[in-house]
């Protein structure tokens, strides 16, 4: 069964206002990115992709893509 949303909730979606977090160091909008590392397995001659969602903004910007 659907959700049914509220009338204010769609003309709020539809009028683009910026929705999410803030940093609050910098207090720019905060993204949301997959970060995919690769390992190599101690145990076993094989790789390990381990995913994570990570929330990037211009402070850890250069943390995440290196």
């Amino acid at each position: 069964m659907a959700k049914d949303s509220s009338f204010a909730a769609k003309v709020a979606k539809a009028s683009g206002e910026p929705s999410g977090d803030q940093c609050p160091t910098c207090g720019e909008m905060l993204s949301v990115v997959k970060l995919v590392v690769s390992e190599r397995s101690a145990t076993r001659d094989s790789w390990k992709f381990n995913e994570k969602l990570v929330k990037v903004c211009k402070c850890n910007h250069a943390e995440v893509y290196g």
